[in-house]
């Protein structure tokens, strides 16, 4: 290569080519990466409306394989689980118990990505059908469902799982007791 007498020229070129070195391949990799963040969020959405419909179900193994083998579950009670038979022993008690007729929706808000391979989901959870120690039926359950997610192998699933109730509107004149 060979370098202008001058040096501003030869400064100029220099700064072009630096310019060009370390944006051309972020500009591409910037355009290719929509449709794997597109993908990968399509995916992610997938295990959610599978997580949703095998509760519904009350498919305690499909609930479980939702999640990573070492996969985390607190509910909106705090209880805890770890791992995926740990897991589906959990749920498979629950459908046997109170939400032998219950039904739930999660409705993805937001995914952030962190890397590659692991991102955060947040959804809106709604659950109908809840029974209570008596037989009754439990009101409508609002809540948020936050959970890890992590790809392994290709393949998207809940690495970390919480979820908390939203409190109940207070019933007339302001009585929260309800």
């Amino acid at each position: 290569m060979r370098f202008p007498k001058n040096m501003a020229a030869a400064r100029v070129i220099s700064l072009i080519l630096l310019t060009l070195t370390f944006t051309v391949p972020h500009a591409a990799s910037a355009q290719n990466h929509p449709n794997v963040a597109d993908a990968d969020s399509a995916a992610i959405k997938q295990v959610f409306a599978d997580f949703s419909q095998s509760f519904t179900r009350h498919d305690a193994h499909a609930v479980a394989m939702t999640f990573a083998e070492d996969g985390d579950f607190t509910n909106m009670r705090g209880d805890f689980r770890h791992g995926r038979p740990d897991i589906e022993t959990r749920f498979a008690s629950l459908f046997r118990d109170n939400l032998r007729d219950a039904i739930r929706t999660d409705t993805v808000r937001s995914i952030r990505f962190f890397s590659p391979e692991l991102a955060a989901a947040d959804a809106d959870t709604v659950i109908t059908g809840t029974k209570a120690a008596d037989g009754s039926v439990i009101p409508v359950r609002k809540g948020l469902m936050v959970a890890l997610m992590i790809k392994r192998n290709g393949r998207w699933s809940i690495g970390t799982f919480h979820e908390s109730e939203y409190p109940t509107s207070p019933g007339p004149a302001g009585d929260s007791t309800k």
